[in-house]
């Protein structure tokens, strides 16, 4: 499994693009898509909430269980993907392209999101 080299990544397995005019764009990693099972069901947050670092701002649904989403950074939604909400596959399918879960425009930017390399790190663990 390969993961972009460009995108940030939490602990928690959500990836997050450099800020473009402020804003950027979070999803949940290919591991953990993978670990998820068939994402049958998605609630995220929505447009103009405020989310925290590291707290809780959704859910995931698999055929497996219901997983918890955080944020990766503190900031405004801005934006929520629609075609994950109605074809949540799309998590699966496509975790880094299609499959992105909301945009957010960065207030608070923790100090402990990881490089590609210390992601691969921390799952190999």
């Amino acid at each position: 499994m390969s993961n972009p080299t460009q995108l940030r990544y939490s602990k928690e397995h959500e990836w997050l693009t450099a800020a473009e005019d402020g804003v950027s764009t979070v999803g949940i990693t290919e591991h953990a898509a993978n670990a998820l099972g068939d994402v049958v069901f998605v609630q995220l947050p929505e447009v103009g909430d405020t989310v925290t670092a590291g707290e809780t701002c959704g859910e995931l649904e698999s055929t497996k269980s219901v997983s918890d989403l955080y944020s990766p950074v503190g900031g405004e939604i801005t934006e929520v993907n629609e075609d994950v909400v109605n074809d949540p596959s799309l998590v699966n399918s496509a975790p880094f392209e299609g499959g992105w879960l909301f945009k957010v425009r960065v207030t608070d930017e923790p100090a402990d999101l990881l490089t590609a390399a210390e992601y691969e790190a921390h799952t190999a663990g």
